[in-house]
């Protein structure tokens, strides 16, 4: 009785969450939970999001500049491991063993989001395998699964180890062996035997810093998967499980969580071929501060993800997308037609360095510039000035101008406004108007990175400085998975020339 009362009380409450986010994306997703979610008690370190709402499964399923959400099972400081191996694996079980009572209430909001059949047909329908594995890899699996029980982890993509494993007979008894002395059963532990839930499951496990010195993830898994049978009777299930377990261990803090949706917030079903990551184009975007009646450009729009993300977040705005390639234009008509918005975006073949645009036409230009080589600037081609001319031309007094630009082209941004200011033309903005420019920048700490500091101090060095009537309104660290980029947002200030 007390303790379906406390669960009741549980659901009326507002439920803690946490999505993941790539390198710089992080400010990006704080101030969306609490824009979109009413979110409070937000907060965030590198790659995590935290944050708390009573938004239903179908708003959270909205979030745009998250990778996965999760409902959060645990979050400590971090496990200081002693270099004894079993102690340390009796230590990781201890996640599970130390609160038994928290595991079962989560469970129950979990259920209650979700619901138990319901989220596991939902899961089958979305995706039965939803991390891609090499053909062997399958094999080798398959072949293990006819001899042996299966605990089994999959780690999402990044610098730590990502694995799978899978759980012996002979394993289990060497286990066993590691950790002989269990603890004696409590009276609440015998209250949990009571309200256990028979739940098939898997655990995906990350592990990184000093953790990773004295235990694999496969360890860490493992241990965890034990705990997990024993403490709830839980069965392993590699492919279809109801119920999945997130574990990432750092020197930053130790994290478990139940993904809330099999398939990633950032794999868009709109979008049929993938161009620029999604949550970049939905970050820059959000950045150019799209209104209803707006008129919006991508001037190399190349897979049209940018005016997708923009179309579908802020549909009352016009959309326009022009590229040089035949070929590029092809795909983003193919994903507008596919993504039902033929009606908001509008497609034409054109170089963005002479745009068959009316001047003062746009209220908002954003665009991701190729990191090839054909943009670079040299002393016989200066691309940059001509594109960044053409763009200034069509957008409007007040308009925001959003670029996504390699660590190259932010070096050839930083050269273009020195040559501004050698040849005294475009003019150099008064003191007055330079004092309002403010430098943004965001990472993976909320603090400003090398890289990022880089950019500031660069352009701090000469803010009084723009691009014709551009003023720089922001610079935001992000990173495209092997390669850091940054978003710039400027602001027209005046008609060009005009100043």
């Amino acid at each position: 009785g007390g303790g379906a009362k406390w669960r009741r009380a549980a659901m009326a409450r507002r439920e803690r969450y946490f999505c993941t986010a790539g390198r710089g994306m992080e400010s990006f997703a704080a101030r969306e939970v609490r824009a979109r979610l009413g979110a409070t008690e937000v907060d965030y370190v590198s790659g995590k999001v935290f944050f708390t709402t009573r938004a239903e499964l179908c708003d959270l399923r909205k979030l745009k500049s998250g990778e996965r959400l999760f409902l959060l099972l645990k979050r400590r400081a971090p496990l200081h491991l002693p270099r004894n191996k079993g102690k340390a694996l009796h230590e990781i079980k201890s996640l599970v063993t130390e609160e038994p009572r928290n595991w079962l209430d989560i469970i129950s909001i979990w259920k209650n989001l979700c619901g138990h059949k319901e989220e596991k047909d939902h899961v089958s329908q979305e995706n039965p395998l939803p991390l891609k594995r090499k053909p062997e890899e399958e094999v080798n699996i398959a072949a293990k699964r006819q001899k042996t029980d299966t605990i089994s982890e999959e780690c999402q993509a990044g610098a730590e180890k990502s694995c799978l494993v899978t759980k012996s007979d002979q394993d289990f008894g060497t286990e066993s062996q590691t950790c002989r002395e269990e603890p004696s059963q409590s009276s609440e532990e015998k209250d949990v035997d009571n309200e256990k839930h028979t739940f098939s499951f898997r655990v995906s496990c990350r592990c990184s810093g000093a953790i990773a010195k004295i235990l694999t993830s496969q360890e860490i898994g493992r241990a965890v998967g034990i705990a997990l049978m024993k403490q709830f009777g839980w069965r392993a299930d590699l492919r279809n499980p109801d119920l999945e377990i997130f574990v990432h261990l750092n020197d930053i803090q130790s994290v478990l969580g139940i993904p809330l949706f099999r398939i990633p917030l950032a794999n868009r079903e709109y979008i049929q071929t993938a161009g620029l990551r999604s949550t970049i184009a939905w970050a820059m975007a959000s950045l150019a501060e799209i209104r209803a009646g707006a008129f919006v450009l991508d001037p190399m729009c190349g897979l049209g993800t940018i005016l997708l993300e923009a179309a579908k977040e802020w549909p009352e705005a016009c959309y326009w997308g022009t590229d040089i390639s035949d070929s590029q234009l092809e795909g983003a008509y193919t994903n507008i037609r596919s993504a039902g918005l033929m009606d908001k975006i509008e497609l034409l073949k054109a170089s963005v360095k002479a745009l068959p645009l009316p001047s003062e036409s746009f209220d908002a230009v954003i665009s991701d510039i190729p990191f090839g080589k054909k943009f670079k600037i040299t002393k016989d081609v200066p691309y940059l000035p001509d594109i960044l001319q053409e763009m200034e031309r069509v957008l409007r007094v007040g308009g925001n101008l959003v670029l996504l630009l390699g660590q190259d082209l932010r070096k050839d941004m930083d050269e273009v406004m020195k040559r501004v200011a050698s040849d005294g033309s475009p003019k150099a903005v008064s003191d007055g108007a330079s004092e309002t420019t403010t430098v943004k920048t965001s990472n993976v700490n909320g603090n400003s990175s090398s890289a990022v500091t880089d950019v500031e101090e660069s352009f701090l060095s000469s803010r009084q400085m723009c691009f014709g009537s551009l003023v720089l309104d922001g610079v935001y660290g992000v990173s495209l998975g092997k390669t850091d980029a940054f978003i710039h947002k400027y602001k027209k200030i005046s008609t060009a020339g005009n100043q």
